[in-house]
């Protein structure tokens, strides 16, 4: 595992900072029509070759409760790893574990909310009940030697039960911490996060967990989305969830818009200094390609408007305006003589 204090102080002065691609699972999860398994494989590894950190590429989930990703072991079988990318899977329970195996990931993906009343309406378990099932998941993921991060959701608010105390938050990831994970996601899963309320949670993460991993993952519910991570950055966050084309979104969340654009992200990285190992050309292809692939628009707005210095052409009638525009400027120069 990297040092994760040199990677932080690494990304305080522009250095590295890890995008890690949730779309094929996050995003394609909440998508009305089902992405066939030949379409998925193909832009899993087309996406495979922008220099992604990680791509969390299905979940190994009921097909009942997630009809979209019924096809993940097949997905895992057929993808090409390429090396230097990590390829992660969700996971709920051991028997989702136990499958995963047979193609195993480089990384487990575990879900806990933070707050009781969503995770009984998004996971139908208390906590307690949620945290005994995943600590059994880290067991037999230990076993397997696959690495385990945990996704701690609604860390910055509740849509039912409002902001979430901060000790709570630092108290679950000390319990998953402690029974080996090897990292931990803060989650704006409803989009109710604001850039001082992230600076402060990851200063307090960092503190206490130095040398644990941490990754922020976002949502674009209010528009800030991309603030926040500026506010993670400040803090000293370098890994951070995205999603090509802004897609995902709670259902919990009323209005939810989608995750943090992977691209949008990529572009404002690019322009801020830090070096995140994108080929942005070939992410961007990837980006508008996806409209094809999920049937209908999504957010992004880099992939529609073009990079910052992505120029255009002047129109075909500007010769001509500035040719009477100069000589206006010498007609007026002659008669001020």
């Amino acid at each position: 595992m990297p040092d994760t204090d040199n990677e932080s102080d690494a990304a305080r002065l522009g250095g590295r900072v890890y995008l890690q691609e949730v779309a094929m699972r996050d995003g394609l999860q909440a998508e009305a029509a089902f992405v066939p398994t030949d379409a998925k494989v193909a832009f899993i590894d087309r996406l495979s070759r922008t220099g992604l950190a990680k791509i969390e590429a299905t979940s190994f989930t009921s097909p009942k409760a997630i009809p979209m990703l019924a096809d993940a072991d097949e997905v895992m079988r057929r993808i090409e790893r390429v090396p230097g990318v990590d390829y992660a899977v969700l996971v709920a329970n051991v028997r989702g574990v136990e499958r995963a195996l047979a193609s195993p990931p480089d990384e487990f993906n575990l879900v806990l909310s933070c707050s009781e009343t969503h995770n009984l309406t998004n996971l139908r378990m208390t906590r307690a009940q949620s945290v005994a099932q995943l600590l059994a998941v880290m067991r037999v993921a230990d076993g397997a030697r696959v690495p385990v991060n945990v996704s701690l959701s609604c860390t910055f608010g509740c849509p039912m039960e409002g902001d979430v105390p901060e000790d709570v938050v630092l108290d679950y990831a000390a319990r998953f911490i402690d029974a080996g994970a090897h990292g931990i996601s803060l989650c704006d899963t409803t989009g109710m996060a604001f850039p001082a309320q992230v600076t402060a949670l990851c200063l307090q993460y960092r503190a206490r967990f130095p040398h644990a991993r941490l990754t922020l993952h976002g949502h674009n519910t209010r528009g800030i989305g991309l603030a926040n991570v500026m506010a993670a950055l400040a803090a000293g966050v370098d890994r951070f969830d995205a999603s090509l084309g802004g897609l995902g979104g709670c259902p919990y969340a009323p209005g939810a818009t989608g995750n943090v654009c992977t691209e949008d992200l990529a572009h404002l990285l690019a322009l801020q200094g830090y070096a995140t190992g994108v080929d942005l050309d070939r992410l961007l292809a990837c980006a508008r390609a996806l409209r094809e692939l999920v049937g209908h628009e999504v957010p992004g707005q880099v992939a529609k408007a073009g990079r910052r210095l992505d120029l255009h052409p002047v129109p075909d009638w500007f010769d001509e305006v500035r040719t009477r525009a100069l000589k206006r400027e010498v007609d007026a120069a002659g008669a001020s003589r």
